[in-house]
């Protein structure tokens, strides 16, 4: 279990290493339209008919997100004012979950509709754990059971997750090629973007497996001593 939860440490810190260098690498490349994020997810809304989600500039790098609650698309400063191929993916990726929400993308309902059990759960999770540990007998084991069982919550979410992501970004690649805004040969530098974002999440889904795992075989040895 240790190894499997030191493999999916690993395998995080490659995903981000490789999500942050791909990156990198195609925000020098600018489009040769000129377009940048912000243009580019204005004008994929528009397309889509969508005219009351409002786009954001918002600080820090690669913070971009779309908020279901406001129907506002932000997109950070790298990524708002930039007319780089790695931009013009991530806003993309990003019209791509407002696309979903305007028609009713079955995950991404399941998904907002998950994200305050999800942080319920996280929040109470690692008290018990630690509280399960503290205690021994069957108070102890009950307690871990417990926390275990809350932890499991942000594992279902890290799960559907998955199909959310990988959707938008399938949305994006489309979108960014019918819409004439990346012509062939600089289509494939946002698939790489969008890739390696899309593995951060598999990794995270992968870390999250392993920790349950690993606290489930605690709680067996621990029904087994009592």
């Amino acid at each position: 279990m240790y190894f499997l939860v030191l493999l999916a440490f690993l395998f995080s810190m490659y995903a981000q290493t490789q999500v942050s260098s791909t990156y990198k690498r195609y925000s020098r490349v600018g489009n040769r339209r000129g377009y940048t994020g912000a243009q580019v997810a204005t004008l994929m809304l528009q397309n889509a008919g969508i005219y009351d989600v409002s786009v954001q500039r918002v600080a820090g790098h690669l913070t971009d997100h779309y908020d279901p609650r406001t129907k506002t698309l932000r997109l950070s400063q790298s990524v708002y004012d930039s007319t780089s191929v790695a931009a013009l993916g991530v806003a993309a990726h990003e019209t791509g979950h407002a696309i979903q929400h305007d028609v009713g993308y079955a995950p991404l309902a399941l998904r907002s509709f998950f994200v305050p059990i999800a942080n319920f759960g996280s929040k109470l999770a690692w008290p018990l754990i630690l509280i399960g540990f503290i205690f021994s007998g069957n108070t102890g084991t009950n307690l871990l059971m417990l926390g275990v069982l809350f932890f499991s919550l942000s594992v279902v979410f890290t799960l559907i997750t998955l199909p959310v992501e990988f959707n938008a970004s399938s949305r994006a690649i489309e979108l960014l090629v019918d819409q004439n805004f990346l012509d062939t040969d600089e289509i494939g530098g946002a698939k790489k973007v969008l890739r390696a974002a899309a593995m951060t999440y598999v990794a995270a889904a992968f870390a999250a497996i392993a920790e349950l795992l690993r606290l489930l075989a605690i709680v067996g040895l621990r029904r087994g001593d009592d």
